[in-house]
């Protein structure tokens, strides 16, 4: 049988087919990007300042939701293995710093209005960015235990199966993709205030664990001897499922680990970035504390002269 077979399913990924839409994740979707559009506007059309490159970027990551949530990849997910795959690789590690870069946090503290509602939001946002709950949810073993959960327990036990066979589970699925994915994603990529923000030591161990996994598990789809999946174990419209399960190997050891070497050198370079500011404020420290030194011996000395 001939591999090149599951080329056309490609093709068709990236066909828009709103009847085999997700209608949680794109209703989500248009008013997230309604809401931060509407924002950003409001803060431009008062003379006050909103990046366009972060604008751009949370668009970008809304349209990206739209895609995988109303295009053939979403359809296709529940024939293809490899389909599957792309859409959560892209939704858990291609999605979220494009949202998160967008600093809609900031966003949503400098547009909403200080009065009647807006002001009841703020406190609501701020209350919930507080909350024990959101400090749980940034711990730096969050990531680690988020990977743990998605991939081997979804993959290696076929749970993956059972939750495909129905509508309302696959849409869950791909909820709970970019909600995880957005989890895992924040404390590596925010630059903004966090209540619990984790040292750069343990964003290193969360980025190597993260790769390690995808290594593994692309490594056994890639080397399994028969199908692991009892939903995506025949062949479809003449697709080989071994070839199938093959490529889902593959995108996990390529377009998986991309995000995470780009986040790595994110968090090296900021890493970098902070040790050099403190190295030159403890230099004006300690030149302003040798500049005192020296004064108070030249008043030393000028006593001893007088």
């Amino acid at each position: 049988m001939s591999n090149d077979v599951i080329l056309p399913h490609f093709e068709d990924w990236f066909r828009f087919e709103l009847a085999w839409a997700s209608p949680i994740v794109t209703l989500t979707t248009v008013v997230l990007c309604g809401w931060y559009l509407r924002g950003a506007i409001r803060l431009w059309v008062n003379g006050r300042r909103w990046s366009i490159p972060r604008t751009l970027s949370f668009v970008l990551g809304c349209t990206l939701m739209f895609v995988i949530a109303t295009f053939g990849v979403n359809r296709y997910a529940n024939l293809s293995i490899t389909a599957l795959m792309f859409q959560q690789i892209t939704a858990m590690t291609v999605i979220p710093p494009l949202l998160i870069a967008g600093s809609p946090g900031r966003l949503l503290l400098r547009s909403t209005p200080h009065r009647g509602a807006g002001r009841a939001l703020l406190q609501l946002a701020h209350r919930g960015l507080r909350s024990r709950w959101t400090r749980a949810l940034l711990h730096p073993l969050m990531p680690i235990a988020i990977a743990l959960a998605v991939f081997p327990v979804l993959y290696l036990t076929d749970t993956i199966s059972v939750i495909m066979t129905t509508r309302i589970g696959a849409d869950l699925l791909l909820a709970f993709f970019l909600i995880a994915g957005v989890v895992a994603a924040v404390p590596l990529w925010s630059s903004d205030p966090l209540p619990r923000a984790p040292s750069f030591p343990a964003r290193l161990i969360d980025i190597f664990v993260e790769v390690q996994i995808h290594a593994v598990l692309g490594l056994i789809l890639i080397r399994a001897g028969a199908p692991l999946f009892t939903a995506y174990a025949s062949e479809l419209q003449g697709a080989d499922p071994m070839y199938d399960q093959a490529v889902a190997g593959m995108l996990l050891w390529t377009y998986a680990e991309l995000p995470l070497l780009i986040v790595l050198i994110v968090c090296l370079s900021r890493w970098h970035s902070r040790d050099r500011r403190r190295a030159r404020l403890n230099e004006s420290r300690e030149d302003a504390e040798l500049e005192q030194y020296n004064a108070y011996l030249a008043q030393i000395d000028q006593r001893g002269r007088s």
